[in-house]
Parts: structure tokens; sequence; C-alpha cells
């Protein structure tokens, strides 16, 4: 019963930073670039509970996100990336070849990496793929800035426990 309110906390969490990542304005020239703030509870949620409920908080947060926010077409975009990114981190900190940060970095990267695919094929065009590299940097520093936050606030957590 515990886990199952954290999870939901988790949920409101993440839909709450989708909210303030739509406010801020980030954009540096290049469509589909954002911050990916609520991946900050997914991957916590990864580290402290397992893959099953990090995938639960993940598309949980992506359909609400939609419903509420009213971006249904983004929400293929949105999915698309969330499964790539998602199944790369859980692999990754399944054979425990990155850190924390690393996982989150993987999951930045492979994240526009899923939303290019679907772009490719919504437009029908590869050239979006000339997109990636901007994307595949962005995504870097972002899943870097996002692990280390999110191994601090686990470290945090496991210290006032």
């Amino acid at each position: 019963m515990k886990k199952t309110a954290y999870m939901g906390l988790a949920v409101a969490a993440a839909l709450i930073l989708s909210y303030i990542e739509m406010l801020i304005p980030f954009y540096f020239g290049i469509p589909g670039m954002k911050l990916g703030l609520p991946n900050l509870l997914v991957v916590m949620i990864l580290y402290l509970y397992g893959w099953k409920e990090a995938l639960a908080v993940n598309v949980l947060r992506i359909v609400l996100n939609a419903f509420l926010f009213g971006n249904m077409y983004g929400l293929f975009y949105s999915l698309a990336g969330a499964f790539c990114s998602f199944f790369i981190m859980a692999f990754c900190k399944k054979i425990k070849v990155l850190s924390m940060t690393g996982v989150s970095i993987a999951g930045g990267v492979f994240h526009n990496v899923g939303q290019c695919i679907v772009a490719a094929f919504v437009v029908n065009t590869v050239q979006i793929f000339y997109y990636l590299p901007f994307l595949v940097v962005a995504g870097a520093v972002t899943g870097l800035l996002l692990g280390t936050a999110a191994k601090e606030v686990i470290k945090k957590m496991k210290r006032e426990t």
C-alpha cells in the first residue's frame, strides 16, 4: 500500500515537472529540444524501486500529460522517445556498465533517437536525422544534469532515513 502511494506521488511530481517544463522558454532553434525534467523522477524510480515501477510512472505521466495539457499529437513522439530511452536505461542499469548519471545520459540520448525515428516515419523523410547530432548533444547534456540531480536527491533521501 505504501509503495502504491509513492508511485502515485511520483506520477504527480512528474506531471508537475512536465507542466513546469512547458512554461520554461527553452528553444535553441532545434525542434523537439526539451529539458526532460520529468525524467528525473523516472531515473529515481528506476534506481529506488525497479524497472516495472519506473515504466509505469513514465507511461502514466506521458498519457496523463497528453490528456491534461492537450497534446495528443505529441503523445506518439513522447511514447516513442520514452520507450527507447527507458529500455536503454533499464538495460544499462541491469548490466551495470554505467553509473546512474551514465544511465541518465544514455536515456537522454536515446529519447531523441526514438523521437527522430518516429518523426522520419511521420514526415516520410530521412532528412530529419540531420537534427540528430544536435539532439544527441542536448540529450547528453540534459541527461548529465538530471542524472547528477537524481543521484544527489537519492543520496540525500537515504541520509534522512
